[in-house]
């Protein structure tokens, strides 16, 4: 073992001696004076200094992460955006109330006109237009239902032709004294020739319409049932009066009178169906008068 001695002119280091060799690193404690100590990796954490050590300084240049995104700006565009269709849908609602809930509707004005003419006149038709009206209510039928129209003086495009009684199909439909615009198919047994599935609509030629007679009804008959609560209630089962008229389908034409059919009520049926503010209930047309009605025009 050899003697080491500092250069000339060198203070020896006193944490060296001549048997002890250059000094240990110090262990967690500063680096050297003048470097930067190692940046941690991104995604990692980095070290946790000890007690009484600074930690280290990000290096410059280093990568910084991204920050978070906000939504705010998307929540406050989709508010936005909802505060427009309101705004937009404003007038629509207000149409809603004013027709839903009054017996004579209010009429609204613009403060422009949008039909492009001035307020207080009337468009004249264009050159070779007539001013007759055409024939709106003319309908293509999709569904055997459909043809209960033709009571409503609609015409039938893709009915058969009537060519007279004679082999004619036909469907019969009825309204009642409280909803005097709708009309209900009537039963007619299949077994008579003149009866139509209501798939064959389309063979259909001549419909039967069963009108009530206004100031018809008979005195009422009590009939005892019990709603959907269970609790016991009377029902007003009133009979009526009908007059039943042929037409041709696809033209709308009258072509024949089927009488007077009565709607007796002289029994309660075992399921009805009633309005529940005047507890009343109509009775059908007869069944068997109509089949003798159709019976007697369609031989």
């Amino acid at each position: 073992m050899s003697d080491q001695y500092p250069p000339y002119g060198q203070q020896p280091d006193p944490n060296v001696t001549p048997w002890s060799g250059p000094p240990a690193p110090q262990q967690g404690g500063q680096p050297p004076y003048g470097q930067q100590p190692p940046m941690p990796q991104y995604g990692q954490q980095p070290p946790v200094p000890q007690y009484g050590q600074q930690p280290p300084m990000p290096q410059y240049g280093a990568p910084v992460p991204p920050a978070k995104k906000s939504n705010k700006g998307l929540i406050i565009g989709l508010v936005g955006a909802v505060v427009l269709i309101l705004a937009l849908c404003g007038g629509g609602i207000g149409l809603l109330v004013a027709y839903g809930d009054d017996d004579e509707p209010t009429t609204a004005t613009s403060a422009e006109p949008t039909s492009g003419t001035t307020p207080g006149t009337t468009a004249s038709p264009a050159p070779g237009q007539s001013d007759a009206p055409s024939d709106n209510n003319s309908m293509t039928a999709r569904f055997s239902s459909d043809l209960s129209n033709v009571c409503q003086g609609s015409r039938i495009l893709n009915s058969a032709p009537y060519n007279g009684p004679a082999g004619a199909k036909a469907y019969t439909f009825s309204n009642s004294p409280d909803r005097p615009t709708s009309w209900s198919s009537k039963y007619v047994s299949s077994t008579k020739p003149y009866s139509a599935k209501t798939t064959e609509y389309e063979a259909v030629s001549v419909v039967g319409c069963l009108k009530f007679v206004e100031g018809s009804e008979g005195e009422p008959t009590k009939c005892l049932y019990k709603d959907k609560t269970g609790k016991q209630v009377t029902v007003d089962y009133v009979s009526s009066r009908y007059v039943l008229t042929f037409y041709a389908a696809k033209t709308g034409e009258k072509v024949g009178d089927g009488g007077t059919v009565a709607a007796p009520a002289n029994r309660c049926p075992s399921i009805i169906s009633y309005n529940n503010v005047t507890m009343k209930a109509y009775a059908s047309p007869d069944a068997g008068t109509i089949e003798s009605a159709l019976d007697k025009f369609l031989s």
